[in-house]
């Protein structure tokens, strides 16, 4: 279970803070999320996405690593 966001409402000001809320849920991948919740997934989907998404990062983080040595 996750814990529950806290937004504090300054100065009546809402706005403010239902940015500062989108944010938060933004970086803690909620909305991400509610979408894959949306629909039913098979588990044979989520485990290709799943390995799809871990080929991804492991890509990026050879593309960091090659720059960062300067062979890119």
């Amino acid at each position: 279970m996750r814990p529950i966001v806290n937004i504090v409402v300054r100065d009546n000001n809402v706005e403010q803070a239902l940015r500062a809320l989108k944010k938060k849920m933004q970086r803690e991948g909620t909305f991400r999320e509610m979408k894959a919740r949306k629909f039913y997934e098979k588990p044979s989907e989520k485990r290709a996405r799943q390995k799809a998404e871990a080929v991804r990062r492991a890509r990026k983080l050879q593309r960091k690593k090659m720059q960062r040595e300067g062979l890119a």
